[in-house]
């Protein structure tokens, strides 16, 4: 498919002028104690993978989270790669995870030789389907591991995805990568699974370029973690191993930045939530609703404001692997519209993240809706697919991808700056 972009896009409104300095999705946000920890470690020579930032920053992490063991990595990845190890996934094992995240919350099980079976979601917080995760068990009843990620910050339905793997005896791994300081009654995300794990990676609600942190209540898996993560180091005078480990261990360096951005957790969430709720006034009359959340239950991180568009609403939009095009219609748009009209005024938006049982790479992965398997549902003829018994698309996270897209969110962003934002997204409507 060629890229027809310069075609079709459409010149809304030469009255808004491109940002001079561009505004970014979501860059860190760094303050001053974050230099004041990486000079402790190199003045007192801690350029290591152990030292005082390493040790307060686990300290801090047990007790924001309230879990008994942290084990601080060089990025959230290792530690979900850790807590599948840690869960005995084998070769051939099959694993349930979350279908809208990033493929750094499947590919541990791949490390380990397992098969993740997707789990489709669902509108209501845009994460895991409690009733495709029970019909999961009903197909794959020997399955013992549920790996969960919380998309943009927003908790899942953690009580009934709970229930269903206690029913099941299956372990609960928490993907908190991006939702680091949501809550779900009352309990911050991070810490309702047997291993949870979260990042600390540039773009993160805090970061230290990068980093991430496996959390548990169990005193052996921390150790096995550590000795794991230090390239599985035996108790010898001498370097002696009788397992495979890793160098998974975080800098002290990196540690510091991150000890550092603690202490503004509360502070970045304040400003994301004003982020978000300034979208949602400024589209106040538009065919778009902004990323869903449980109000009664949780409060989530607004790690990342998302939209999406009405059906309706939705101009002709194809997307190739690798390319996408659009048509232009009056009254109507579509994530791709939006996106690159956000770019030539210098502004970064992304697609929704690619659901995984999308991805080239898992093809040929098993893959399950509130209906059962979903593999050969899709139809080119069909605008939105598939319709399930409900009247509603049986493969909810390729219409969310379809429809959705990630907003500027950066905290540095003025309201100013914001404001031409939304009138950029208003015009692509006109």
């Amino acid at each position: 498919m060629e890229n027809t972009r310069s075609v079709l896009v459409k010149v809304i409104n030469p009255s808004i002028k491109p940002f001079e300095k561009k505004v970014w999705l979501s860059s860190p946000t760094m303050h001053d104690p974050e230099l004041e920890y990486m000079s402790e470690a190199f003045h007192t020579n801690w350029m290591s993978t152990v030292g005082k930032n390493i040790n307060e920053l686990e300290r801090l992490a047990c007790e924001k989270l309230r879990c008994k063991y942290a084990v601080a990595l060089t990025c959230g990845t290792a530690a979900l790669h850790l807590a599948v190890k840690l869960t005995g996934v084998k070769p051939g094992d099959k694993v349930f995870c979350s279908d809208m995240t990033f493929n750094a919350t499947v590919n541990p099980v791949k490390y380990e030789g397992g098969e993740a079976v997707f789990i489709d979601a669902e509108y209501d917080t845009w994460n895991m389907d409690p009733v495709a995760l029970e019909r999961a068990f009903e197909i794959y009843p020997e399955v013992k591991v549920v790996i969960l990620a919380h998309l943009y910050g927003t908790p899942a339905k953690l009580q009934e995805i709970q229930d269903i793997c206690n029913a099941h005896n299956a372990v609960l791994i928490e993907d908190a990568a991006e939702s680091l300081g949501a809550t779900y009654r009352a309990q911050m995300t991070g810490s309702f699974g047997q291993f949870n794990c979260i990042s600390f990676n540039g773009n993160k609600i805090i970061t230290g370029s990068a980093g991430g942190m496996l959390l548990t209540d169990s005193f052996n898996a921390a150790n096995k973690a550590r000795k794991w993560s230090t390239q599985a180091r035996d108790n010898a005078p001498w370097y002696q191993h009788e397992e495979l480990g890793y160098n998974y261990r975080i800098s002290n360096v990196v540690a510091g930045v991150v000890r550092g951005q603690w202490g503004f957790l509360e502070e970045h969430i304040e400003k994301k939530r004003a982020i978000y709720e300034r979208y949602k006034a400024g589209f106040a009359g538009l065919p778009v609703e902004m990323n869903p959340w449980d109000q009664e239950n949780s409060e989530p991180n607004f790690w990342l404001s998302c939209l999406i568009i009405d059906p309706d609403a939705m101009c002709r939009q194809e997307r190739s692997d690798s390319k996408a095009v659009y048509v232009p219609e009056h009254g109507k748009s579509c994530p791709t519209e939006i996106l690159e009209t956000l770019a030539e005024y210098n502004a970064e938006g992304r697609p929704i993240w690619k659901p995984m049982h999308m991805q080239p790479f898992y093809r040929m992965n098993g893959f399950i809706t509130r209906e059962g398997c979903g593999r050969g549902l899709s139809d080119a003829y069909i605008p939105g697919g598939t319709v399930g018994k409900d009247g509603m698309p049986i493969d909810v996270g390729a219409d969310i991808f379809s429809r959705g897209l990630c907003l500027p969110s950066d905290n540095k962003m003025t309201v100013e700056d914001q404001g031409k934002i939304i009138e950029i997204v208003r015009s692509c409507f006109e």
